[in-house]
């Protein structure tokens, strides 16, 4: 006789709540999701609710994909509504500054059968989108705050990769440029590491008395500037 198996028997990764989610299952989900045989640096994973709801889980990459600096390449957030696949291409979901993060998002208010017009216009995915760029904000913000050492060195990994296509976000972000500004690095003459990096505050923090203005030089490398 023949016997019937349910293959795809567990249910989508991000509907389950996260004290069922080990750590190891977040890593396979995030490999199958990118093609990337790299761990991720960090991820979020939460259920909104309020004016949207939807569950968005979404990951910072270690490296930065070869296509990275193709702005017209199709968002890495995948979005699904009530747990239907609809597009790869949700660029509406996350601006183009942080295209470089990975995730799902599954919305419970939008319609099967949204149309890239709707998600240009729909006020569920605004909302979806502001609630997402925070959330990676956080992240960074996370990172760079830390006072482990080990998730600062985290933080720098990341800006050495992707940093540039941050500052992209102080022309498009009006909303974020404070947060920004917060995790902006930039080298400095003031130590003799070309791979170090220095953020506004620390500069701040040891600007010399009566010192109003900062004071910059641009070069291809650290050392041609000193």
């Amino acid at each position: 006789t023949d016997d019937w198996e349910q293959v795809n028997s567990a249910a989508a990764l991000w509907t389950r709540s996260k004290s069922d989610i080990t750590e190891e299952q977040y890593l396979e989900f995030y490999k199958q999701l990118s093609g990337d045989n790299q761990p991720p640096l960090r991820w979020t994973h939460n259920r909104v609710e309020g004016r949207s709801e939807y569950v968005q889980l979404l990951y910072l990459p270690t490296k930065a994909p070869m296509d990275l600096w193709d702005r017209q390449q199709k968002a890495g957030v995948k979005l699904y509504v009530k747990r239907v696949f609809i597009t790869d291409a949700a660029e509406s979901l996350m601006p183009a500054y942080l295209r470089f993060v990975r995730g799902v998002i599954d919305s419970a208010d939008l319609p099967l059968n949204v149309s890239r017009e709707m998600l240009q216009e729909s006020r569920d995915v605004r909302a979806i989108r502001e609630g997402s760029v925070k959330r990676v904000l956080s992240m960074l913000e996370d990172l760079a705050g830390s006072e482990d050492a080990a998730e600062r060195e985290k933080y720098a990994r990341f800006w050495a990769e992707f940093g540039a296509v941050l500052k992209e976000g102080f022309g498009e972000d009006f909303a974020n440029r404070e947060r920004l500004a917060k995790l902006l690095r930039a080298s400095s003459t003031h130590s003799d590491d070309d791979a170090q990096t220095v953020s506004l505050s620390d500069y701040v923090a040891r600007m010399k008395p009566g010192q109003k203005a900062i004071y910059y030089i641009t070069a291809e490398t650290p050392k041609i500037a000193r």
